[in-house]
C-alpha cells in the first residue's frame, strides 16, 4: 500500500516540476506585458518608421492610405498594445508607422 502513495506522489511530483517551466513563462508574459512603457514618438527607431500616435497627422505622408492603424496592423498586439517593432513599448491602436503591414 505504502509502494503504491509513494509512485503515486513521485510521478505528480515530476509531473508538477516538468509544468514549472510552462507555468512561469505564461505567468511572466503576463506580467510583463502590462509593464510596457508607452512609446515616445521622438525615440530614434520610431522617428525612423515615422511613428505617430494618431494615423490621421501621417496622413501626408507618401506610404499612408486612409484607415491603416495599429490597431489593424499585423505586428500590433492587441493583449498589451505592443508592437513587434518596438518590443520594449506599447504603441497606440490609433498610431501609425511606415511598416504598417495589413494582418492577414
Amino acid at each position: 500500500m505504502t509502494d503504491q502513495s509513494r509512485r503515486k506522489f513521485m510521478r505528480h511530483s515530476l509531473l508538477g516540476i516538468a509544468a514549472l517551466p510552462f507555468g512561469a513563462s505564461v505567468l511572466s508574459q503576463r506580467v510583463f506585458a502590462q509593464d510596457l512603457p508607452p512609446l515616445d514618438p521622438s525615440n530614434a527607431q520610431a522617428k525612423a518608421l515615422n511613428y505617430v500616435r494618431n494615423a490621421g497627422e501621417a496622413s501626408d505622408h507618401p506610404a499612408y492610405e486612409a484607415g491603416e492603424k495599429c490597431s489593424t496592423c499585423r505586428f500590433f498586439n492587441e493583449a498589451n498594445n505592443g508592437c513587434a517593432l518596438f518590443p520594449q513599448n506599447s504603441v497606440e491602436p490609433e498610431g501609425w508607422c511606415s511598416s504598417w503591414a495589413e494582418k492577414a
